[in-house]
């Protein structure tokens, strides 16, 4: 009985150590990462936006476990020097918040951006989105077709898929072992852990210089966040599933930008389908080319996305 006491005690020694260093890292972390733009609000909660340029309106949506460093940090400067950019961190990630509801999904995020772009008073634009944020921009083409005149998926995601997610982001709504996680174990031995994911998420392309700094993706591991990119990240494909089934209606113009080489995002199952479906969806493919175009080819992506918004 004594080893016992003795044993549980030193494991909730080290939890709590560890409890201690978390607090003290995300306090770190949010030191390095600051808010660099404006708070909007809306109702029941508040988005973080950067907007830049003048000309035709563009909206840059970010993926999951990122922010909207992801574009600040590549395309952004390039695309204001022709276009009127707002750039924003989604519902739940970076320093915007969320409201009271288990999940807001592509469709909520969809709404919630339209009623920020009203307040912008900007009534028509293109909608960019990476990855996860694929999943808006449809729901964007589809809800609301007076407002997105045209949608760009940059290795976007609009289908469901086979097979599940990474285990994380199915503990963090894992009852009492989902909250030790990602109070205690996530951001020491996420950190430790992060420059190797961001090289997977690379591949087969190297991260650029300075990424995890630029990009400040180390916020992903704060405990609201990974937990609000968790559900997104598990939720997504029977969303998808849903929301699919809509896309015939779509009659807005369709930029897909895709790496060949993406295996996280895979072009068969998203951007390939979507050129055989809408007539009027075109194409552009990155040879050698994995899930970050827009930062292994910054100005062609750039270049790419303006002429569309201009034509749309």
């Amino acid at each position: 009985m004594t080893r016992l006491l003795v044993g549980l005690g030193s494991v909730l020694a080290i939890l709590a150590g560890l409890f201690v260093l978390s607090r003290w890292e995300l306090s770190q972390t949010e030191a390095r990462y600051p808010p660099i733009g404006e708070q909007m609000q809306l109702v029941g909660f508040r988005l973080h936006y950067v907007e830049a340029g003048t000309g035709p309106a563009i909206v840059l949506i970010h993926g999951s476990s990122t922010n909207l460093r992801d574009f600040t940090s590549s395309i952004f400067d390039p695309l204001k020097q022709r276009c009127r950019v707002v750039v924003f961190d989604r519902p739940g990630h970076g320093y915007s918040t969320y409201p009271g509801k288990f999940w807001m999904d592509p469709a909520d995020q969809a709404a919630a951006i339209r009623d920020a772009l009203k307040q912008l008073e900007i009534e028509r634009a293109v909608w960019v989105g990476h990855s996860w944020a694929g999943a808006v921009v449809m729901a964007g083409l589809l809800e609301f077709p007076d407002d997105v005149v045209g949608g760009v998926l940059l290795s976007g995601a609009a289908y469901h898929w086979q097979g599940g997610v990474a285990w994380p982001n199915h503990l963090v709504d894992t009852p009492a072992i989902g909250r030790l996680f990602v109070n205690a174990l996530l951001m020491p031995f996420g950190r430790l852990l992060m420059d190797g994911k961001i090289a997977a998420a690379f591949e087969p392309n190297e991260p650029p210089p300075n990424y995890r700094q630029r990009t400040g993706i180390d916020l992903v591991l704060r405990p609201v966040q990974f937990t609000r990119n968790g559900r997104d990240v598990r939720l997504l494909s029977d969303f998808l599933e849903r929301q699919s089934k809509r896309y015939p209606s779509i009659d807005q113009p369709l930029l897909m930008i895709h790496g060949r080489d993406d295996d996280i995002v895979p072009a068969w199952n998203h951007a390939d389908r979507l050129v055989d479906l809408l007539p009027q969806a075109m194409l552009s493919e990155l040879p050698g080319t994995g899930h970050a175009p827009h930062h292994v080819h910054t100005d062609e992506v750039a270049r790419q996305i303006a002429e569309f918004a201009c034509s749309a």
